[in-house]
Order: C-alpha cells, then sequence, then structure tokens
C-alpha cells in the first residue's frame, strides 16, 4: 500500500539511491499507521505485530515476544562477514496529541512525540533493503525492536533475553530522529553523547500545626525550600567546573490550603552527568545535604534513589564509521554535527556497555513546515524527509562495516 497523504521533500536527495527513495511513500505509510496507534512501554502488542507482518511478508527469520514486546530479525547475507545489529525503539509517551493532522493518535491520552514512529519505520525499511539485497550482503545484520525506551526501560531485559548472541553481535548501531538539528544533518560524536539519568524522591516529615502558630510545628515545606536551595551548590562545588551535571527538582507537593502547616512534603528530583566517574556520587551527596537540613530543623526523611540509564559512550572506530557515512549521505552546509550531546538519556547505553557501537541524531527539524516543536510536546512532529535518510545512513553503514 502507497500513501496517499502529501510527502514533504525539503532538501536535496540525490546522495540517497533510487531503491531507497523509492521506499520513501512506504515509509511516510508505516510511519503515519504507527503514529495512529501508538503505545506505552511494554504494551507495544500492534505496533509489535504491524512489525511482525512485515518481516513475515518479506521472508525475514525473526523472534517475537522478547521482553515481553520486542523483536529481533536476522538478515543473513550471502557471503560471510561480521554481525552489525541495527536497534530502533517503538514506544510512545502519556501525551495528549494537539496535533491536527490526519494520521493524529487514536489512543487518547497516548502519543508519539518523541520520534520512535519513524525510528521503527526506518528500521523496517532498512529490513526490506537489505532482505532484497542479501545477495550482496556480507555477514549478519540483527534489526533488534525494541520497547519501554521511555520507561522502564527495554534494552536490558532484551539483553538479559540474548538478543546479543546466537550469534554474538560484533558491534551495533542505532539513530534518533532529532528536532534540536534541522533536516540535513546529522549530529556524531566519540564519547558520551547522552548522560547518565538518575532519579529520587524525598519525603519530608515534620510537624503539622496552625500557620499562625509555626513555633510549635516542624514546617516541613521551610525544610524543603532549604534543600531545594542547597542541592544546587553540588553541581557548582562539588563537580569539576570542567565536567557537566544536572540536579533539577521537578516536583515539590505540601499542604492543601492557606493556614494549615502540613506535616510532611514530598519532593522528586532528576540527576543527569556525562562522567563515569560520578557514578555513585550524587546519591551520597544529596542524602549527606538532606540529612544535614532535616537534623538542623527537627525534621525526619525518606530518601529512594534510583539509578535509570548509565551514559551513553560511543565507540571512537564504529563513531568514525558513522561520521564518514554521514559525509557521503548529507550535501547540506551544516553536514555533520560533531559535538552535539544532550543531557537527555538513553537506555541504548546499556547495550553501548556490552558491545562496540554508535548512536547519532539525524536532525528532522523543518520550522518552515512548522515541524520544530521539541521532543515530549504534544505538537512533535518532523520532517518525513529524513525517513529515507535514515534508511541510507543505516544501509551505508552495514555496507561499510562489513
Amino acid at each position: 500500500m502507497v500513501s496517499t497523504l502529501p510527502l514533504q521533500h525539503s532538501i536535496n536527495q540525490a546522495q540517497i539511491r533510487s531503491d531507497i527513495r523509492n521506499l520513501q511513500p512506504q515509509l511516510v505509510t508505516w510511519r503515519r499507521r504507527l503514529h495512529q496507534y501508538p503505545e506505552l512501554g511494554f504494551k507495544e502488542q500492534l505496533t509489535a505485530e504491524f512489525v511482525a507482518e512485515r518481516l513475515q511478508e518479506w521472508g525475514i527469520e525473526f523472534q517475537a515476544g522478547i521482553a515481553q514486546t520486542g523483536l529481533v530479525a536476522t538478515i543473513t547475507g550471502a557471503q560471510p562477514g561480521p554481525v552489525l545489529a541495527i536497534r530502533a525503539d517503538m514506544d510512545a509517551l502519556p501525551i495528549q496529541e494537539e496535533n491536527q493532522v490526519p494520521y493524529k493518535s487514536r489512543h487518547d491520552g497516548i502519543m508519539h512525540a518523541c520520534g520512535h514512529d519513524g525510528h521503527t519505520a526506518i528500521a523496517l525499511g532498512t529490513a526490506y533493503y537489505l532482505a532484497q539485497h542479501r545477495h550482496a550482503l556480507k555477514g549478519i545484520v540483527k534489526l533488534i525492536f525494541q520497547p519501554a525506551e521511555e520507561g522502564p526501560g527495554g534494552a536490558k531485559p532484551m539483553i538479559e533475553a540474548g538478543v546479543l548472541t546466537n550469534p554474538n553481535v560484533d558491534a551495533i548501531i542505532g539513530l534518533h530522529l532529532w528536532n534540536n538539528l534541522p533536516l540535513g544533518t546529522v549530529g556524531v560524536r566519540t564519547g558520551a553523547l547522552m548522560a547518565a539519568v538518575e532519579q529520587f524522591e524525598c519525603k519530608i516529615f515534620g510537624q503539622g500545626g496552625h500557620g499562625a502558630i509555626p513555633h510549635q510545628t516542624v514546617d516541613p515545606i521551610v525544610v524543603s525550600a532549604q534543600i531545594v536551595n542547597a542541592l544546587q551548590s553540588i553541581v557548582s562545588r562539588n563537580v569539576d567546573p570542567i565536567q557537566s551535571a544536572v540536579v533539577t527538582i521537578g516536583s515539590l507537593h505540601a499542604g492543601h490550603t492557606h493556614n494549615v502547616i502540613p506535616g510532611q512534603a514530598v519532593m522528586q528530583g532528576t540527576v543527569r552527568y556525562f562522567s563515569p566517574s560520578y557514578d555513585g556520587f550524587f546519591p551520597q551527596r544529596i542524602e549527606q545535604i538532606i540529612a544535614g537540613i532535616c537534623q538542623s530543623y527537627g525534621a525526619r526523611y525518606e530518601l529512594n534513589y534510583y539509578s535509570l540509564y548509565p551514559v551513553l559512550i560511543n565507540d571512537p572506530r564504529m563513531a568514525e564509521l558513522v561520521r564518514s557515512v554521514a559525509e557521503t549521505v548529507i550535501e547540506t552546509a551544516a553536514g555533520v554535527v560533531p559535538e552535539c550531546q544532550t543531557m537527555g538519556g538513553e537506555d541504548m547505553a546499556f547495550f553501548l556497555q556490552q558491545v562496540p557501537g554508535c548512536y547519532f541524531f539525524l536532525g528532522s527539524a523543518n520550522p518552515e513546515q512548522n515541524l520544530a516543536y521539541p521532543h515530549h510536546h504534544p505538537r512533535f512532529d518532523f520532517d518525513e524527509t529524513a525517513l529515507a535518510m535514515g534508511v541510507e545512513l543505516f544501509v551505508r553503514c552495514v555496507e561499510r562495516f562489513s
């Protein structure tokens, strides 16, 4: 089935081979179908069925039901060679879509607001192309369709299920459509690309009472305010100024009315950093600060701290492979952006802890078409011209790696 909806062709696609350019209408059709039926992490049943139907139709060997809803497709070339994995995430976000487009989400309160529908479409296009060109393929390509990147994390259970073995994966690549970069650019760098992600929840227990008689209370709001301010000193005074880190309190709840001092307050926060040397540092320092302030005010606390994703670190050799491929595909003046980093996190990091690889950003923003809203925004959308570019980049990486 070929899409009858209007397509976007915003840049010169001369470097995209004709077989892949001809796939563009189908890539758009797949992406828009996936966009209409988004699903949250580990609930991607319809998405997994859609992927499985395509793979079966093309005669591609695959396993389904890995880490609940994940799939792994295996394409073996006609000639021996190494094993390269390509990873694509499939899950959506609990966001109500505000776009008024024909392919708007039909699942209330759920939306593909981070481009994972595009990632899945690009991986499908790559699988289709490689399956049609097995005679020229050296080695094996494993396409990993992963659930639950947005949380609670599907990469780790897929690794534990053995997706990097049988046959053993030599290297892995993946991409993220990226509205922080314009269409016609690729962001790739050696080393840390995305930050470690940690989060915490702290309950402050005071003693409630009348707002006009505060001396009879231990005010958890005042204690929380001191904690919030003090936590900001961690980055400014405990982290090497040449390094980068973030400590953010994103939620603080206490009380219900104007004249009652509540008995407790609850805050939630996130921590981000690029250097693995800070692994384990933040929970210790955060608790020291919270404990000291609570003691000085006569309050108690309960702290729960979670390490979610590690720092995403690209292998130098694989990053150079992606960079060299991107330079042959991207013709715009901006081209390859070498120092593209973000404090956002990605559980692709777990794959990169196991095998060398490279995760990179594919620019997808087009302000002229009002396609530049940030990720996780209810009006997020991207220029679909990037879909064929993504397939071309993956295919060339496969060819060069072999």
